[in-house]
């Protein structure tokens, strides 16, 4: 599995497999064990010992990490996620015609919305089934629906444009 972690601004990539922890690349040695009987955990990492206190800020991948007496704010999301954030960032700063596309392959369950319908910021527009995961896809920003190139039961791949959005027509 592999994520993507953002500690105050620097982006590292962590990828965990069977042939260990990869950081950034480079293999590492790395153990994380909760110290029972106390909010703490343990990380050995690269044969250092580093006592951390974890806090999860929200649902969604946001962490406060204590070490050292310092806090540090770390963003924390597997691929799939990053993906679906990624797609929903960018296109709220558009002023024209956006494509909302599949963060990954899979099959769209359900289209939520039709051409010509005005669409709100965060409105969902479409269900995507992936890794027998339901994913729903919402509007990075408001504007009015002037395409739909995908229907209920249709497989799609990562990339593939679902639907257009026109914000100038919000």
């Amino acid at each position: 599995m592999k994520y993507i972690v953002e500690i105050e601004g620097r982006t590292h990539e962590v990828e965990i497999g069977p042939d260990g922890v990869r950081l950034d690349g480079h293999l590492v040695e790395a153990d994380l064990q909760a110290d029972h009987g106390s909010h703490l955990l343990n990380l050995v990492l690269d044969g250092r010992s580093h006592t951390l206190r974890a806090r999860r800020r929200d649902g969604r991948g946001a962490w406060e990490i204590e070490i050292g007496g310092r806090r540090h704010q770390v963003l924390a999301l597997d691929e799939r996620r990053r993906a679906i954030r990624e797609l929903a960032g960018p296109a709220a700063v558009s002023h024209g015609p956006v494509e909302v596309s599949a963060p990954m392959p899979g099959l769209v369950i359900k289209v939520e919305v039709s051409q010509d319908d005005q669409v709100e910021r965060g409105q969902g527009l479409v269900i995507i089934e992936a890794m027998k995961m339901e994913n729903e896809l919402k509007a990075a920003l408001a504007g009015r629906v002037t395409e739909v190139r995908v229907a209920a039961g249709q497989a799609v791949d990562k990339g593939e444009t679902l639907l257009v959005i026109d914000p100038g027509e919000a």
